[in-house]
């Protein structure tokens, strides 16, 4: 579909975002990375209800920085990263900022892609352009549903990819 070396890179719980990133991994013809938290998410951890839970108290914190099992070998070699994530407290979820600030992006191009069951992915988009400056965003899109190869030819064709 591309002719650069594309990585699809995804954050999920709940197995929904992980779907999302193997299907658009699968039309793009990139490789897949699957962020993982060191100490995986329990169904306790998640409860946005708690405010208390470690997923509430993490998305308090704008420092908060969950440290992720695994790395992702020779990230040099990608011309584009499309990065996935549940879009948690209208924002993305702070293991995002971990696993950028794990690795040199800047200017990398980057592209976010994101789940939710009700928020938009625009807010996530401005934090994270705010946080990394350096790096060469590009307009990401909310991924519910069904993702077709027309659906993600036309996103290239807008974002010029």
């Amino acid at each position: 579909m591309n002719d650069r070396k594309i990585l699809v890179a995804y954050f999920s719980c709940s197995g929904v975002t992980k779907a999302v990133a193997e299907k658009l991994a699968a039309i793009t013809g990139a490789d897949l990375y699957e962020i993982k938290p060191e100490v995986p998410y329990t169904e306790a951890d998640l409860d946005w209800n708690d405010k208390k839970s470690r997923s509430s108290v993490e998305m308090r914190d704008a420092l908060s920085r969950p440290a992720i099992s695994g790395t992702l070998f020779h990230p040099e070699k990608y011309e584009v990263l499309f990065v996935g994530f549940p879009v948690w407290w209208y924002i993305a979820p702070t293991i995002i900022n971990t696993f950028l600030e794990s690795y040199d992006f800047a200017g990398k191009i980057v592209v976010p892609f994101a789940t939710s069951g009700g928020s938009g992915i625009g807010n996530c988009e401005k934090n994270l352009h705010k946080a990394y400056p350096d790096i060469v965003w590009k307009d990401g899109k909310l991924l519910n549903g069904q993702i077709t190869r027309d659906l993600v030819t036309e996103w290239f064709e807008k974002i010029r990819l």
